[in-house]
């Protein structure tokens, strides 16, 4: 109804579908790609310059240097923007005041200072079009019509909103509900699904965990529930762990997206299970975290380094050369965008028996030779020079030890570490990797040194919830 009483947003969002249509279908090269994507960073390289008091006093050196607009090589020469600078900039990150945005929505401020995320209707446009393209064809494989759950917070949030506009379009019902919300809790939330009929549900790895130890508590098979679609998001999520949680719904479940609320979505999942890059709205750079050094992604190759993005799009906060923070896999397409698998935030990277693992290798050692497992913890300890590594595995119909101890073997193998593994219930911690990170929420490192303060809020985040 929006579009009715704006015209040239109807104008708008047709151009941005047959563009990402044309670049699903493979019509487009990667030399199409990459001269649709230079003209567009121009564009919003000198918008941002114009418009952002921030990007104004961080441009100012590469924009006198470049006055008839760079190539894409030249965009190395960059400052970047990092967490911190939208932390101090705040507003003034922002093409122009508040009032020229149609939605405003924060980042949690869990671990840190809120930011902005402000989004005017472009940033809708281009990144729900991708969104509803590539669902679509997955969705398609489940069956023509879907009563889809959308499970995540809606206040300052985006999730609620997006994923209603995206299945909406798709010709989907939409159920939107929080089952961490009071007014719904989890017994509501399948109450819901059960009575509705839910077919599909878009969640956290943590809720959907919670939900079915909810079920299976209360003497049920969440397989009876019949849903047929898990939307997977939010928190680190390796394909052997969803893999366990698909199997104890009975669901095909797929790791949806690669997002953030400051910098909207990255990539999206396909039919065929892996994400892929959007380069129509974003153009990309992998670099390596420690010299800051642009990496090369090659076609036949996978290559990791930390994921740096611009956005191409005229949104309402642009990001350039934004560092996200987060470690990718990444290998190139023919069509110009990349398949990507996130591995870690770089802060999740663990030191055990002298090597560096990211949090994907530590957790994929724990889920490749589980079956059945619902959830996992662990936890670190050293004496007198010997680490161990303490691991609760969560199986809710194992009912013998076999599988526990072929786990600490394999497990020992792959790390390199002492390592015990039980059979328990994971804490409540385990549940706030959405919130904080993978190491705050499922590593405990009890070597001796001081709690970090992602830790600590996952422990308070914890502690609330029970409340």
């Amino acid at each position: 109804m929006y579009s009715i009483f704006h015209p040239e947003l109807t104008q708008l969002a047709l151009r941005v579908l047959r563009e990402q249509r044309a670049y699903e279908r493979g019509d487009y090269q990667v030399e199409t790609v990459r001269a649709f994507q230079r003209e567009r960073l121009n564009v919003a390289l000198s918008r941002a310059y114009a418009d952002s008091v921030f990007y104004r006093r961080r441009l100012g050196e590469f924009m006198a240097t470049h006055p008839q607009g760079c190539a894409l090589s030249d965009v190395a020469q960059i400052p970047f923007t990092t967490k911190d600078d939208l932390r101090t900039a705040q507003h003034d990150l922002a093409c122009g005041p508040l009032d020229g945005a149609w939605v405003y929505y924060e980042t949690t401020g869990t671990t840190g200072p809120s930011t902005p995320c402000p989004r005017n209707e472009v940033d809708s446009i281009a990144n729900n079009t991708a969104l509803i393209l590539r669902y679509g064809e997955v969705l398609s494989r489940h069956g023509d019509r879907h009563i889809i759950a959308v499970m995540g917070p809606t206040e300052l949030h985006s999730t609620g909103d997006t994923f209603e506009d995206v299945f909406r379009a798709l010709g989907h019902t939409v159920v939107k509900m929080w089952p961490r919300s009071p007014l719904v809790g989890p017994e509501r939330a399948l109450g819901l699904i059960a009575d509705l009929g839910v077919t599909a549900v878009v969640c956290t790895p943590g809720v959907a965990i919670e939900l079915a130890r909810h079920v299976i508590r209360a003497g049920r098979d969440p397989r009876t529930l019949g849903l047929q679609v898990i939307f997977a998001l939010g928190e680190l999520s390796t394909p052997e762990m969803l893999e366990n949680i698909g199997g104890i719904w009975g669901a095909a479940i797929y790791n949806c997206m690669y997002a953030s609320q400051e910098a909207s979505i990255l990539a999206v999942v396909c039919p065929d299970g892996r994400q892929r890059t959007v380069p129509l709205n974003n153009y990309y750079e992998l670099i390596d975290p420690e010299t800051d050094e642009v990496i090369d992604v090659p076609v036949d190759n996978a290559v990791t380094g930390e994921m740096v993005v611009t956005n191409l799009y005229r949104g309402h906060k642009p990001l350039i050369r934004y560092r996200t923070g987060d470690m990718v896999t990444a290998t190139a397409e023919p069509s110009g965008g990349w398949v990507i698998e996130p591995v870690g935030r770089i802060r999740d990277t663990v030191q055990l028996g002298g090597r560096s693992f990211t949090a994907y290798e530590v957790e994929r050692a724990v889920f490749t030779h589980a079956t059945g497992c619902l959830d996992y913890q662990m936890a670190l300890t050293s004496d007198d020079g010997e680490e161990t590594l303490d691991i609760v595995v969560e199986l809710p119909y194992e009912h013998d030890d076999a599988q526990v101890r072929g786990l600490e073997r394999q497990i020992q193998a792959e790390l390199g570490v002492r390592t015990v593994v039980r059979r328990g219930h994971t804490d409540g911690i385990a549940g706030t990797g959405a919130m904080v990170s993978w190491k705050a929420a499922r590593f405990h490192d009890r070597r001796g040194g001081p709690v970090d303060a992602e830790r600590a809020a996952a422990e308070r985040l914890s502690a609330s919830r029970k409340r």
